[in-house]
């Protein structure tokens, strides 16, 4: 009877611990880590975010970018980083992708990392240089089609959503163009825009500005529906191939035994970021969908997420290069 008392004393104390703790949080300013170079999808969306954090949380939230090893880097730092809500992670499905598609990964997903929220999604465009002669996917394919292996696409990482989409689509369309990973979005970007690449698998953010300028010609969107950004490009579906579906996530990740008043704080200022007319705004510019969802939502996806591309992994037969 004593053991009980004691375990249930313990248990509250812990618990008035960290509801203590969780009233100072955040005592110190917070990293928001990205596994990207600047100037991509994921750099982008972090940086619109941190601001309106540092408004809400009243510490200054800094973007730091840890690229490499497909975003690996990154989530192990955060992943061992201490659970005190200081330290968080935002990424994209390549937190779930690289647990099927490396071999030894030093963290588990859904074991290492507590989902907070899903700041805003955006589907991945089909995109090719403007020198390349092709107006829709049918040319697209039948010029893969007449000479195989010597078309190649950039991705910004092996095992990133980009490089899967591209193993996809040769997967359903039965082409051989080459992936030329990059490290990062900005280099695999500027490998397009200069036409060193010849198509790529990148978010509305990342091409709006270089499709108005022509120097892009985006020939289909991978998302469920057409974006409002590009009303005249059609989905993959729309375009006559099936199975290439690729909507991008953004979503903020805490390292697991982070304290749950924390995730609320943290998920609550996120969801009332996404609220924000000029983030709102900002998004939708950009092609983007503000999401603002629960823990509990984020970690259902995040589950799915894993299950999802570890059976595009196979099917694909993708390697990291």
């Amino acid at each position: 009877m004593k053991s009980v008392v004691h375990s249930a004393l313990l248990l509250a104390m812990l618990a008035g611990l960290n509801s203590a703790y969780a009233q100072t949080y955040p005592s110190k300013p917070i990293r928001l880590v990205v596994g990207f170079t600047p100037g991509g999808g994921v750099d982008i969306n972090a940086r619109l975010l941190a601001p309106k954090l540092t408004e809400y949380l009243g510490q200054q939230v800094i973007v730091e970018n840890r690229p490499g090893a497909g975003t690996n880097i990154a989530n192990e730092f955060v992943a061992k980083s201490a659970p005190d809500g200081h330290t968080l992670l935002i990424n994209t499905a390549a937190v779930a992708i690289n647990m099927s598609l490396y071999k030894k990964v030093p963290f588990d997903t859904l074991r290492d990392f507590t989902a907070v929220s899903v700041f805003s999604m955006s589907p991945n465009i089909l995109v090719v240089h403007a020198s390349v002669p092709v107006k829709n996917v049918k040319e697209l394919i039948a010029l893969a089609k007449a000479k195989p292996g010597a078309l190649n696409f950039s991705s910004a990482g092996s095992g990133t959503t980009q490089h899967l989409s591209g193993e996809l689509f040769k997967v359903r369309t039965k082409t051989d163009i080459v992936h030329i990973p990059f490290k990062g979005s900005a280099p695999s970007m500027t490998a397009l825009i200069s036409g060193e690449v010849d198509l790529s698998y990148a978010n509305i953010p990342a091409i709006y500005s270089h499709v108005k300028s022509g120097r892009l010609r985006p020939i289909a969107n991978l998302g469920p529906k057409r974006s409002d950004q590009l009303p005249n490009v059609p989905t993959m579906k729309e375009a006559g191939v099936n199975g290439v579906e690729v909507v991008v996530w953004y979503g903020v990740l805490a390292p697991a035994k982070t304290p749950r008043d924390i995730i609320n704080t943290l998920s609550g200022a996120i969801v009332k970021a996404t609220r924000a007319p000029d983030v709102k705004q900002r998004l939708l510019d950009q092609g983007a969908e503000p999401v603002g969802n629960t823990p509990e939502e984020f970690s259902k996806l995040l589950r799915e997420e894993v299950e999802k591309w570890a059976e595009v992994v196979k099917v694909s037969g993708a390697k990291v290069d």
